[in-house]
């Protein structure tokens, strides 16, 4: 891509994702994950309708009542985002592939961040790390990870979302919130890795899909290939066997990430790249609040 037409790129999605930051996720961000970052205050007795869960015991056993620990909000955050850039992300059926909407989500989080006075970071990954960019703050900043999203090329074509939640957990030594924005479609085993990084920091997964990954379309004779691989062959999705077979995979699929997400107690959220992903973050929002 040329400079001109990527900083053209860059301009239009600012100009579309920072206006979705403003007018629509205004508040709808800061509610969603001010709970989030909390550092300890002091200590004071327990009252009545306090939580329980707040108890200090260990000075609560020193003065033989009930003492809570007080919590303050941290006045900024440090968000990441763990973007995959594996080759199946190229994928896509309708007005845009996969790393299209992708992009815009990450953009759209990353100005809702700053204008939260949060600090912004990105990873980017397929079966290793391809890019660590560190946290900061400001438009500059932003316009770079923009750059980044748009026009970054993979060296790899594969995916392991394990090893980059063991480098987010070993990389971020400070509590932070996490978004990872993938199509989850990683043949290795991440329920560990992802619990163990959730435990640390705020994983929130979000997944983007196109609508015929979910089915076969019945056109007969079709060649499909594995954008990871590049593995080919020749499938007859004449045939309903053929056609329910793949839907039985998929939907499989999709409840085994749905298992891994739940017990990992990690909040997500799917949307197909012909559907409205402002729809869906906002959902999310709110069943975050």
């Amino acid at each position: 891509m040329e400079t001109s037409e990527l900083l053209k790129k860059v301009r239009q999605i600012e100009i579309k994702t920072r206006g979705l930051s403003l007018n629509i996720f205004a508040g709808q961000y800061h509610s969603a994950f001010k709970g989030r970052g909390m550092a300890f205050s002091e200590v004071r007795e327990y009252q009545f309708g306090d939580d329980i869960r707040d108890i200090d015991w260990n000075v609560t056993a020193r003065y033989s009542k009930p003492f809570i620990k007080v919590f303050e909000e941290e006045r900024e955050l440090t968000v990441m985002l763990l973007i995959d850039v594996s080759s199946s992300q190229d994928f896509g059926t309708h007005h845009s592939v996969k790393r299209d909407m992708v992009t815009e989500m990450a953009a759209t989080l990353a100005f809702s961040a700053i204008q939260n006075n949060d600090k912004i970071g990105v990873i980017f990954f397929s079966d290793k790390i391809e890019k660590f960019i560190p946290p900061k703050k400001g438009k500059k900043h932003i316009l770079y990870i923009i750059r980044e999203l748009i026009s970054f090329k993979a060296e790899s074509n594969n995916t392991d979302i394990g090893m980059a939640m063991k480098y987010l957990t070993n990389v971020i030594k400070k509590r932070c919130t996490a978004f990872m924005i993938s199509d989850f479609i990683d043949g290795n085993d991440y329920k560990n890795a992802l619990t163990i990084a959730n435990r640390k920091h705020d994983i929130v997964a979000l997944q983007v899909y196109d609508s015929l990954e979910t089915q076969l379309p019945k056109v007969g004779l079709m060649k499909i290939q594995d954008y990871e691989t590049g593995e080919e062959q020749w499938i007859d999705t004449s045939s309903r066997k053929v056609r329910e077979a793949y839907k039985k995979w998929w939907d499989e699929r999709q409840a085994q990430m749905q298992q891994i997400f739940n017990r990992s107690r990690v909040d997500s959220v799917s949307v197909r790249t012909d559907e409205d992903y402002v729809k869906a973050l906002l959902a999310l929002f709110k069943m975050r609040r």
